[in-house]
């Protein structure tokens, strides 16, 4: 990897410009004030103008005496070029801002003198002995500034930085995810075709085929986006389910009940299939009989809380330990990056049954951009745990009530 190389950039000349306008007005205004109201007697309006333009050379020095302060910063004080470079430079300012004062005091005589002012070169130097601390402290004072201001942009770059960082963690673990998923998921899969094959059951082994196939197609489809609508999760966990339904036959029945207007919510791209993949493989596949998933989804205080319930076995006295599955630790890692404390994922035994519940953010998706269903009433899928191989999943939306 190459390192990042870090480019100085001065503020904007407006910024500058108005900073230095302000403090010349304010000089020229408590100059001109002070005396008149002293009683003493000058050309106040040449006054306040020689005033106002004496600060035009650090004006323009100032993006100078920034980039010298980034190039050789306060921090190298041993160096001797450090301190070379910063005094060359103060003097030198220091020394035309004094000549320019001393030229427009020559040609107006803002003070007022009788026989007029100095010869230049000796009001020039003059002004630059007698003001070389002030010179000193002010060169300082915006080497100080230029620090704030650098620091404040590498602060921000860094910021910028971590967020970049968290964002490709986050995808990583999503891709991680992914990973996980298919080679075991597969691996089960084909084994359930080539079951299916040798039994010549060949129409259940092409359709399990076909939805493999488009189960596979979303993954990769969906590689780089971290959140879809409720309505695209629920389809994809549905293709799961099927192709499940496929390899458990007459053991797995499956429903999903979810408000219709919820379905257009956002939540994290293929986070139900391993929480259904965990409730099939300990819950359903434990039972000879096989069982029923129920997913169901509530929004309430800004949160949305999906629920996958399975009718197998309770967890056992140690069922924290379930929580810390690959599966389950990847899903919690994965939310983690995605909302940092503002989620919920837990497993409880229920009456018949265990339910593991996921709280997120309610985040709708904006208008016209989620496909799904009306934007009220009750959307069922109820897939029964007996029907023949080219049996339809239903699906009805009922805007009334819930589907018959």
């Amino acid at each position: 990897m190459g390192s990042r190389v870090e480019r100085f950039e001065s503020p904007r000349w407006y910024w500058i410009l108005a900073v230095w306008v302000g403090i010349g007005l304010f000089d020229a205004t408590q100059t001109v004030v002070v005396m008149r109201a002293e009683g003493m007697h000058h050309y106040w309006t040449s006054l306040f103008f020689t005033q106002l333009f004496s600060w035009l050379p650090w004006t323009l020095a100032t993006p100078a005496v920034f980039q010298f302060g980034y190039k050789f910063p306060m921090a190298q004080w041993k160096r001797a070029s450090t301190w070379s470079v910063h005094l060359a430079t103060c003097a030198a300012i220091g020394l035309i801002s004094c000549a320019w004062v001393a030229m427009w005091e020559e040609w107006l005589n803002p003070w007022a003198i009788e026989s007029g002012p100095s010869p230049f070169v000796q009001l020039s130097l003059r002004k630059f002995y007698s003001g070389m601390l002030g010179n000193i402290i002010l060169y300082g004072l915006v080497l100080l500034v230029g620090h704030i201001l650098a620091s404040q942009r590498r602060f921000a770059m860094q910021q910028a930085e971590t967020a970049r960082l968290s964002e490709q963690l986050t995808k990583a673990q999503l891709n991680a995810l992914r990973r996980q998923i298919e080679p075991h998921f597969l691996f089960n899969t084909l084994n359930a075709i080539a079951g299916l094959v040798r039994e010549q059951r060949h129409e259940a082994a092409v359709t399990m085929i076909a939805q493999l196939s488009e189960f596979l197609r979303r993954v990769v489809n969906d590689s780089d986006r971290q959140q879809v609508s409720l309505a695209e999760e629920l389809e994809f966990t549905r293709k799961y389910l099927e192709i499940q339904k496929a390899r458990f036959a007459d053991r797995l029945a499956f429903t999903v009940d979810v408000p219709a207007d919820l379905m257009s919510a956002k939540v994290p791209s293929l986070i139900l299939q391993p929480i259904v993949e965990n409730a099939v493989k300990h819950g359903i596949a434990k039972r000879v009989q096989g069982g029923a998933i129920r997913i169901a989804v509530a929004h309430s205080n800004g949160t949305l809380t999906l629920h996958v319930y399975n009718d197998g076995p309770s967890l056992p006295a140690d069922w924290e330990q379930a929580t810390s599955g690959i599966g389950i630790q990847n899903v919690r890692t994965r939310l983690q990056g995605l909302y940092g404390n503002a989620f919920e994922l837990k497993l409880c035994n229920r009456r018949g049954g265990v339910e593991a519940s996921l709280s997120v953010p309610y985040i709708p998706v904006e208008p016209g951009l989620a496909p799904g269903p009306p934007d009220h009433g009750m959307v069922r899928i109820d897939v029964p745990p007996r029907r023949s191989d080219s049996e339809d999943v239903l699906l009805t939306a009922n805007k009334e009530g819930r589907a018959e």
